[in-house]
């Protein structure tokens, strides 16, 4: 088939493509309901006009946490006003203004200007409009790991759960998200005090379970008979076997695109060992996706390097590219680190032999190409 029949081929296996994206919350959400309790019991008393259960909601990649989230949100919005419910990725935001501004959105419908009005009178419209409406606030902050990269944590928690204290009736709390399970987050003792979570934990996805929600992608995502079930089962088996759900979703997804551009109405065997040969680099683009723009600017000064760089002249050639402080410069670095995207070893040489050679984990093509995935 030519390049002209693939665009214009006005056929398609997909009924709702939607339902392969990432972001995609579905109307039935199955093997999460005690976690979806737990989480309506934190929000419960604030539909009481009390102050909402903090929370820590720990579970690896894909397990379903932002959905159990966003779905219990949109659950309390449809049923009361009495309770704001604000998600935050924090991947996206990681500064005080960032997260506040998000929080202006929801309440007014549009965010505060970035100059001219103080962070000050941003934060006590906030807080008067909770207190004139007596509205509960809960915030959902997504990977609240970025938060401490950034070292805005304690300042955002202490700005949230302790609003009560200037104005009086606000009542706060804070959902914590982490998918770092072996991140261990400290926040001051002013902070801790108050914050006092329940651990909501979201266990990995049985290889039955991967199944149960696959089927129901395809019911949701594809026409009828596209895929046969047994074909079905080895796209589940290699999703068990990567411990990630999200590969499953993407071979389904991946599959049916080939199987339209071969015009077949059905997917066979050779998509899904076509489509395999991206899965290699599925864990790796979701992973670039999440960087700011800067760590992927340090990312790509990492991959054009024909050597392996010192710290000091990354530092410099980033500091070319984005004026930057050696110590932002560090945390990202740290961070890609911690992103198994690169190693740093220290050489031995240096003031106090602290210097390090920063070495790129990846094939710098296959960067690359995950920046800009099938």
């Amino acid at each position: 088939m030519d390049i002209d029949d693939i665009l214009l081929y006005d056929e398609t296996l997909f009924k709702n493509i939607d339902a392969f994206n990432p972001d995609y919350i579905p109307e039935h959400f199955p093997h999460r309901k005690s976690q979806m309790e737990a989480l309506a019991i934190c929000i419960r008393p604030a539909l009481r006009n009390g102050r909402p259960v903090n929370a820590v909601v720990l579970g690896s990649c894909a397990t379903g946490k932002t959905t159990a989230i966003k779905k219990i949100f949109e659950m309390v919005e449809k049923t009361s006003s009495k309770v704001i419910c604000v998600y935050i990725n924090c991947q996206l935001h990681t500064t005080r203004f960032g997260i506040f501004s998000q929080i202006y959105q929801k309440i007014f419908g549009h965010t505060p200007p970035e100059t001219g009005v103080p962070f000050s009178r941003i934060y006590q419209n906030i807080m008067q409009h909770l207190s004139s409406h007596e509205q509960a606030l809960v915030v959902a902050l997504d990977d609240i790991n970025n938060l401490f990269y950034s070292k805005n944590a304690n300042k955002i928690f202490y700005d949230i759960l302790r609003a009560h204290e200037a104005f009086k009736g606000v009542k706060t709390g804070v959902f914590a998200i982490l998918s770092d399970i072996e991140f261990r987050f400290m926040l001051d003792k002013n902070v801790n005090s108050i914050f006092i979570p329940q651990e909501i934990i979201f266990n990995p996805y049985t290889k039955e379970e991967m199944g149960d929600i696959l089927r129901e992608r395809v019911k949701i995502g594809f026409y009828g008979d596209v895929i046969s079930d047994e074909l079905l089962d080895e796209i589940t088996e290699h999703a068990s076997s990567s411990g990630d759900l999200r590969v499953g979703i993407d071979l389904l997804r991946i599959s049916g695109n080939l199987a339209e551009a071969d015009a077949s109405k059905t997917i066979e065997e050779k998509h899904i060992k076509e489509a395999l040969k991206s899965t290699g680099s599925i864990n790796l683009t979701y992973t670039l996706k999440s960087l700011s723009d800067d760590e992927k600017v340090l990312l790509d000064i990492i991959r054009l390097a024909e050597d392996d760089l010192t710290a000091g002249s990354l530092y410099n050639a980033f500091n070319k590219r984005i004026s930057s402080s050696y110590a932002s410069f560090n945390r990202i670095l740290n961070k890609l680190e911690f992103l198994r995207l690169v190693d740093t070893n220290f050489t031995g040489k240096g003031v106090k032999g602290n210097s390090r050679v920063v070495i790129l984990r990846f094939d710098p093509e296959e960067i690359q190409k995950c920046m800009n995935p099938l």
